[in-house]
């Protein structure tokens, strides 16, 4: 099964972020988060591709989510010349694939020492999650060069309705300082 999906651009007045992770990890749900500021859980896994746009004050960002199943993962870096900015999503408590996530983030953002990387370690609120300096570690990140605007920041998607938690608000601040600074 093929997925094939045109991006556009508005004159460039539309930014493109890049949502990956692997299968499980939270991106929907995270990306639900960041459009609405209201939590909404998403059980079933995305089947190709889900573009979300997002307004603020500093610009209209579109977001492109890729699910993250293996069948998937060749398509990813197709889409990595076209954003200004990568998120990341792991779950902080799935310590058995993070020497994949790790592989796979560092596969993607070999050829690109300059693209910014936002590293969402969802599911912080469960049970054994890792911490942050776990992730850091565990992801190598230390390893990914001092030119490239990087951030890893703790999250979690609470109940569902609620409004999302600070560090949510924050990651959705940093983003669009981001894309406002990157042309």
């Amino acid at each position: 099964q093929r997925h094939s999906f045109k991006l556009i651009s508005h004159r460039g007045l539309v930014k493109q972020i890049l949502v990956l992770g692997l299968d499980g990890a939270g991106k929907t749900s995270v990306l639900h988060s960041l459009a609405t500021n209201h939590v909404k859980r998403s059980a079933a896994p995305t089947e190709g591709i889900n573009a979300v746009c997002i307004n603020t004050e500093e610009a209209k960002m579109e977001f492109l989510e890729i699910g993250g199943s293996e069948s998937l993962r060749s398509y990813w870096k197709m889409y990595l010349p076209r954003v200004l900015v990568l998120i990341y999503v792991v779950d902080s408590a799935d310590r058995e694939r993070f020497p994949l996530a790790k592989q796979l983030l560092h596969q993607l953002i070999q050829n690109d020492s300059t693209l910014p990387v936002v590293i969402l370690a969802n599911k912080q609120d469960l049970k054994g999650a890792y911490c942050i300096t776990d992730i850091h570690d565990a992801l190598a990140l230390s390893e990914m060069g001092d030119e490239r605007k990087m951030f890893l920041i703790g999250t979690h998607v609470a109940e569902d309705g609620s409004e999302i938690s600070s560090s949510m608000k924050d990651a959705k601040e940093l983003i669009a300082q981001l894309v406002s600074e990157t042309q």
